[in-house]
């Protein structure tokens, strides 16, 4: 009897580790047909940028009259694109650490991923996406998106913001006031090492530009995007010393903020609504198409008071709302990988309380990826993964005369269950749509 359990606890060993071990860009049998992984390898490389002689927010005194301290600020920035890869290479395992539950100290996780590092680049010219990861998050945990991106032809560079740890939440004013101007900042020096051909960004498009951010990223992108700071908003009125004075709306460095050349713009949990960085007009700045990602039980950035809205108030922009129902905010991170298993704390950094998290993941590729496709590549095939005139996914029907059995892919239309995915797996989705106003 006990060597029969140990088989079976060794048996349930192997198949978990298979679960956490699996290369979160490559979506499960279930996700719709774009969330597939594209025709390139995937490469990596990671460059360091330096910002200097930056205001050190955690510094300053809230009266703002002593001198600033200022220090350099650097920014570690992980490169995927499009590459040549040989057949058997090994790809790289991605190890980073988040804050684990208090007085515990920073928890250390890893993931296997499909790039090869410094594999040499494909060649060609594709649009260049910039990620923002959340509060005290790691680009590297979000390599779901990453990877796939690049294999679909984009060139991903995704900011190492090192933030303070989150559950201190005094020190909560640095991502808030550091978010746009590392994002804005990036941007630019991307630019110059695109120009200068730096390997992993020479095939880059810096005149087509995505922003994508979770959580406080996606706060940092849709500042970027164009919604203007809110004067008295916490992010410039509750950070001390006040680094965001003259970046409000109207004030004389506000457009240092807004990223040129952005095609499209991805908002997943996006915090901001709550702590009142745009005020009620800022968010009317965003002209970009613009796709908001969200949960209607994210308890952190709130659904119909944080989420919702922003979708509502960036009227300039058309505009995407993918809703996951019941889901709560942590949407943007891979599955949870072997090491969260033991904490709870550590678990739900990664994983949803009632959807499976390889499910969220693989709808958003196939969304996100339709998305980009369109307004960054101009490819106007993929409007017919967006423009369904069902809105909750598990009214659609199935079309009639449509591919028979169990695995058939819906072809879409009036109506019908929305293009590119199987019978009834919509279930528990919305996707509001609203176009640009004049």
């Amino acid at each position: 009897m006990a060597r029969a359990l140990r088989t079976i606890g060794l048996v349930l060993g192997l198949l978990t580790a298979g679960v956490a071990n699996a290369q979160p860009s490559r979506p499960t049998t279930d996700a719709p047909v774009l969330a597939r992984l594209g025709p390139y390898g995937v490469g990596l490389r990671t460059i360091t940028l330096v910002q200097a002689a930056q205001v050190d927010v955690l510094a300053a005194r809230p009266s703002g009259a002593a001198p600033p301290t200022l220090k350099d600020r650097v920014l570690p920035v992980e490169v995927w694109y499009p590459a040549r890869t040989a057949k058997g290479a090994k790809g790289v395992t991605y190890r980073y650490a988040l804050p684990a539950e208090p007085p515990r100290g920073p928890v250390a996780f890893s993931s296997a991923g499909l790039a090869v590092r410094g594999a040499p680049a494909s060649g060609g010219r594709f649009p260049l996406v910039i990620v923002s990861h959340g509060y005290s998050n790691a680009p590297e945990a979000m390599s779901w998106l990453a990877e796939n991106l690049a294999s679909n032809g984009y060139v991903v560079a995704a900011i190492h913001h090192n933030d303070p740890n989150y559950s201190d939440r005094v020190r909560a004013a640095e991502p808030m006031a550091r978010r746009p101007l590392d994002i804005a900042f990036v941007a630019g020096a991307l630019r110059a090492r695109i120009a200068a051909g730096t390997p992993g960004l020479k095939d880059a498009d810096a005149s087509r530009v995505v922003l994508i951010g979770y959580s406080m990223g996606g706060y940092g992108v849709l500042t970027a995007a164009g919604a203007s700071l809110e004067p008295g908003g916490l992010p410039v009125a509750g950070v001390p010393g006040r680094p965001l004075a003259d970046f409000v709306r109207g004030g004389p460095r506000a457009g240092e903020l807004v990223v040129p050349g952005v095609k499209a713009v991805v908002a997943i949990s996006p915090a901001g609504l709550r702590f009142g960085a745009w005020g009620a007009t800022g968010l009317s700045g965003v002209t970009a198409p613009l796709l908001v990602i969200g949960g209607t039980r994210d308890a952190t950035v709130g659904f119909a008071d944080g989420i919702a809205p922003v979708f509502d108030q960036a009227l300039h922009a058309p505009r995407y709302l993918l809703v996951f129902q019941n889901a709560g905010h942590a949407l943007g991170l891979d599955p949870a990988p072997a090491e969260a298993g033991s904490q709870l704390w550590d678990f739900q950094w990664f994983e949803d309380p009632v959807w499976r998290k390889d499910r969220i993941l693989g709808i958003s590729q196939h969304m996100i990826t339709a998305f980009v496709d369109r307004y960054a590549k101009g490819d106007e095939a993929k409007a017919a993964y967006l423009d369904s005139d069902v809105v909750a996914g598990g009214d659609g029907a199935w079309p009639a005369g449509s591919p028979g059995g169990y695995a058939a892919i819906s072809p879409g239309g009036p109506g019908a269950t929305w293009k590119g995915f199987y019978r009834n797996t919509a279930i528990g989705l919305e996707l509001r749509r609203k176009p640009a106003a004049p």
